[in-house]
């Protein structure tokens, strides 16, 4: 192995080696601690460190990193109080996820790293977001993200680079290429040559580094830090290296050819770098025993610090407490002049007062700049607030959620349009894995609203007409929102955007232009969690929201014997199923009316909870009333039959007659 000092002071060349030590000094530890039953799983970099030490060591400390679970280095070159590290492989509560995750799935601000989830794709994603809100500040600085060759078959990973190519993002891409995912060798992974070469596809520079050479590694990285800050744009990298040890410690090294082994175990990049300073004077034996020394007592004193530490103790309002970032609502009340407009003109109102408001608000999605979105709601903002915070994105929902993510990490906020509520089906896995999770997992806010045009009735079929509220309202971690008339959506929609959680706002498109209202012209806040009695009655509670509020008032004016407590739910996460309550109590029956299909609904979980802490209030059983179980048709006959509107009149009736 070659290795070219350049301009390095001997300095740097022993600290760069005390960093290698330390990691693979932690690891030798943890394995014994793993099979002594004291940490429950390990993911091995051995042999991979100059990587994750040569990386991190070329960057500045404010930089960002999104590390993946082989790169200890990166922690330790951070300096991660090893007490913190060794208290989160234990779940102990001076660790960072209070025992909620394990290993390296955890983010520090303090330290500037950011963790991967166990679906590896989106963090390459969110590296795009934290990159983009350091370009958008003119920082000139680098954000870095590792990912090994398994992941690179993810769409995420070539989303990411996709749109980190595009819009020029100061991000460095670093490939660990092991040779393995898990057992699976590269050879049934991916038919090319080189991982580095699919960067020609996405008009990137690329580079191919000997990853066990930590002088090649910090200094072609360092070089490409100092490029990149002067002039932004993304760069992909391919490591080559190995892990000496299985994929996690279970899993062994049965299946890799012996003979494969001795030939890496021969490049260990610690060993090999070891020899060199030894023989060019710049390390002594002397000092080697003496850095494993200190290296020894540092790691014996942190892991007596973490043993010490009592197992976690939590509780349920602990647990609960931690789901969602704590948001102080300002409730900034509506002013008494009003304008007519309609529902999709509230939104475009909400939008352009909150960008005004919010210097580092970010809205993205497809055609959504000058084109104004294919509902024209941001039409005009381009040339309100620039292509900088209301950008296009190319067809890729899944690293664009991911950006949101991390515009969020970096300090921002931001807005995502999907096109169709339908296509969220592509950025699902961010969604739910990610924004919901990642306060309860590090404390770390998701200050990100997913915009979603919804809804049937418009004969658009089975791809743009899904109501899919019900796959969010089962994710704990995120809010839903689901107005029916304009000035519901402008107040709720402004909060949304102040809430430092995930929020899915859904916008009924058949509403956008068929529902008028009196909206306050200034810019006001509504309280999430908090129910709209639409019409007041005793004989029967009507629950809805969406398009079905709208669909019960027609059945009310066509039927005006009916005496009924309409109520708005506005928001399903949360849920104001106390005023729910309070009107079963007076009416003493209850229907609830969903666009979406019926099983699995938002109605099921009402009229559950209705039914554990109200029956004795109960008339009739609780009826509900939704769309049948089909996709969505798009003839006009085939979609009428589909919607629950003729049948809730029918219902409603039959629950009267009871």
């Amino acid at each position: 192995m070659r290795y070219h000092i350049g301009n390095l002071e001997n300095e740097v060349l022993v600290d760069l080696y005390e960093k290698m030590l330390k990691p693979r000094m932690i690891e030798e530890k943890m394995l014994i601690l793993l099979r002594q039953g004291k940490i429950s799983k390990w993911f091995s970099g051995i042999g991979q460190e100059a990587i994750s030490v040569g990386v991190t060591a070329a960057l500045k400390a404010e930089e960002y990193i999104l590390p993946m679970h082989r790169n200890l280095g990166v922690f330790t070159t951070r300096e991660v109080p090893l007490n913190r590290l060794f208290s989160q492989w234990q779940g102990k509560s001076s660790g960072f996820t209070k025992g909620r995750d394990r290993s390296f799935h955890f983010g520090s601000q303090e330290h500037k790293i950011v963790g991967m989830i166990s679906h590896l794709g989106p963090q390459l994603g969110v590296a795009d977001g934290i990159a983009l809100a350091e370009k958008l500040r003119k920082t000139k600085r680098v954000t870095a993200v590792f990912t090994g060759e398994g992941a690179t078959s993810e769409g995420d990973f070539h989303e990411a680079l996709n749109v980190a190519s595009v819009w020029n993002l100061p991000v460095l891409f670093c490939i660990e290429n092991n040779g393995y995912g898990l057992s699976t060798p590269t050879n049934e992974q991916y038919n090319c040559e080189h991982l580095a070469d699919r960067a020609k596809g996405y008009g990137m520079e690329c580079r191919i580094i000997d990853g066990n050479n930590i002088l090649e590694v910090h200094s072609k990285v360092a070089e490409l830090c100092k490029a990149i800050r002067k002039r932004p744009r993304p760069i992909l990298l391919e490591f080559k290296t190995f892990r000496m040890r299985g994929h996690e410690e279970a899993s062994g090294t049965k299946y890799v050819p012996q003979k494969l082994m001795k030939k890496w175990a021969q490049k260990d990049p610690i060993t090999n770098y070891e020899d060199f300073l030894l023989k060019k004077g710049v390390l002594t034996e002397a000092n080697i025993a003496a850095s494993k020394t200190h290296i020894t007592e540092e790691i014996n004193a942190n892991l007596a610090l973490a043993f010490e530490e009592p197992m976690m103790e939590s509780s349920e309002t602990k647990e609960l407490n931690d789901v969602y970032h704590n948001f102080d609502f300002e409730h900034l009340k509506p002013s008494e002049n009003t304008k007519d407009i309609r529902l999709v003109d509230a939104i475009s109102d909400a939008l352009r007062q909150s960008m005004e408001r919010h210097n580092e608000l970010v809205i993205m999605g497809q055609d959504i700049a000058e084109y104004g979105g294919v509902f024209k709601i941001t039409e005009g903002f381009t040339k309100m607030f620039g292509k900088n915070r209301v950008r296009n994105t190319p067809i890729c929902e899944s690293a664009i959620v991911s950006a949101a993510m991390g515009l969020s990490i970096n300090g921002m906020k931001a807005i995502v349009e999907m096109q169709f509520a339908d296509f969220v089906s592509s950025g699902f896995n961010p969604i739910v894995n990610y924004l919901a999770k990642t306060n309860y997992r590090w404390a770390e806010k998701a200050d990100v609203v997913i915009r979603m045009p919804c809804g049937g009735g418009v004969g658009a079929g089975p791809f743009h007409s899904q109501t899919n509220e019900a796959w969010f309202t089962k994710t704990p971690g995120l809010k839903v929102a689901y107005p029916a008339f304009p000035k519901d959506a402008k107040g709720l929609l402004n909060t949304a955007i102040n809430d430092p959680n995930p929020v899915l706002f859904f916008e009924h498109k058949g509403l956008y232009r068929s529902i008028y209202g009196a909206v306050p012209e200034n810019y006001y806040t509504l309280p999430f969690g908090k129910a709209a009695r639409v019409r007041e009655g005793n004989a029967v509670t009507i629950a809805s929201y969406g398009a079905g509020v709208h669909w019960a008032l027609e059945v009310l004016e066509e039927n005006t014997e009916i005496d009924a407590d309409l109520l708005d739910l506005r928001t399903l996460k949360p849920l104001d199923i106390e005023s729910v309550y309070t009107s079963v109590k007076k009416t003493n029956r209850l229907i609830i009316l969903q666009e979406d299909s019926l099983f699995g609904g938002i109605a099921s979980d009402i009229a559950a909870m209705v039914m554990e802490n109200c029956f004795e209030y109960l008339d009739a059983p609780v009826k509900r009333v939704g769309s049948l179980e089909t996709p969505i048709p798009f003839a006009t006959n085939l979609e009428a039959n589909y919607l629950p509107k003729k049948r809730f009149e029918k219902e409603l009736k039959a629950l009267l007659a009871y």
